[in-house]
């Protein structure tokens, strides 16, 4: 079974959880930018929550099914349509096969993530299905999606197989059905008018005042320089106290880099194993994937909290991922 590839959007590539163990000769982690909205679409289709899924940035693919499929979409809103009818995100959705997936204008956010019963099956590497672009490296021959291309799907989970025989029942003469219910919308926030949480970083005592206030009180844009790498910003300068050498040091996804001309850095998915610019904050884990929804021109507030509220809050989203996937098993008993 396989999906074929008619265009392929702006830049949709595989992507699972990421590439863990590898930091030590230089192999980032990269991954899903927005790792909760695919574990949650993954959950919607029976897979396991890190299997590979496509992730489609602002201008989406348009795809054909070669079989009957179940797929979510969750994360941005990229105005989904099967055969032309649009159809809601959040929940299974049972596709005919020879039927067309496209996408519309983004509404709202900048990454969506579609799932499908099986997973997407591409060799892994290093551990992980992820395509890490810079290097070549895993997804789909480690590159992104190309029309044409025709991506093979792996085996249905028996909690799959119960949502198809449903939802194809329900669908009579359409291409496509959906499940009236949904889940996970509350789990993936895409308000960036909240300051995005932050923990001071590890030079964070070398900016002067004036700086450290401007960082946290003022705005900053999301300039067009920015991928699954690293968000630029554009903001005030932020300075040193003084000049200071720096020798490289680990760094990781949400670290926030000031280089000399004193424009933050955010790092992000795809980002390098070690970097040399003082870090003056870390995101907060529980919102790197609302940053992740972030696009070219967003405005963005920080805001400090300590390590016990940005661990809590990560326990409390990890509560919730728990309640969800316990919830989705017992529908289908």
């Amino acid at each position: 079974m396989s999906v074929r590839v008619i265009r392929p959007g702006l830049l949709t590539t595989v992507q699972d959880l990421g590439r863990f163990g590898h930091q030590q000769y230089g192999v980032s982690v990269g991954g899903a930018m927005d790792s909760i909205s695919l574990r949650i679409a993954n959950l919607l289709v029976g897979n396991a929550s890190g299997s590979a899924a496509l992730e489609i940035t602002l201008a989406g693919p348009v795809l054909s099914f070669d079989h009957d499929a179940l797929i979510a979409i969750c994360g941005a809103d990229l105005s989904p349509r099967v055969d032309g009818i649009p159809f809601a995100a959040w929940r299974p959705v049972w596709v005919r096969q020879q039927s067309r997936l496209e996408f519309g204008p983004p509404v709202r956010g900048c990454r969506a993530y579609l799932a499908i019963a099986g997973g997407f099956d591409v060799p892994c590497v290093l551990n992980s299905q992820s395509t890490y672009l810079r290097a070549n490296l895993g997804g789909f021959q480690g590159r992104s999606l190309q029309a044409g291309d025709l991506l093979k799907t792996g085996k249905i989970s028996e909690w799959a197989q119960v949502m198809i025989a449903e939802l194809s029942a329900l669908a009579g003469n359409q291409g496509r059905s959906e499940a009236k219910w949904f889940a996970g919308a509350d789990l993936c926030e895409l308000d960036l008018t909240r300051p995005v949480r932050v923990l001071a970083g590890s030079q964070f005592e070398w900016f002067t005042r004036a700086s450290q206030q401007a960082f946290f009180s003022e705005i900053f844009t999301v300039t067009n320089q920015s991928d699954r790498m690293g968000y630029r910003l554009e903001g005030p300068s932020l300075e040193l106290d003084h000049p200071r050498e720096l020798i490289s040091e680990g760094v990781t996804m949400g670290s926030i880099q000031v280089p000399a001309g004193g424009q933050p850095i955010v790092l992000m998915a795809d980002r390098p194993t070690t970097g040399g610019y003082p870090k003056i904050a870390q995101v907060a884990t529980v919102d790197l994937a609302r940053l992740a929804q972030a696009r070219p021109r967003d405005k963005i507030r920080f805001t400090q909290i300590s390590v016990d509220e940005a661990q809590q809050a990560l326990r409390t989203q990890d509560a919730t991922m728990q309640r969800l996937t316990s919830g989705l098993v017992l529908m289908v008993r």
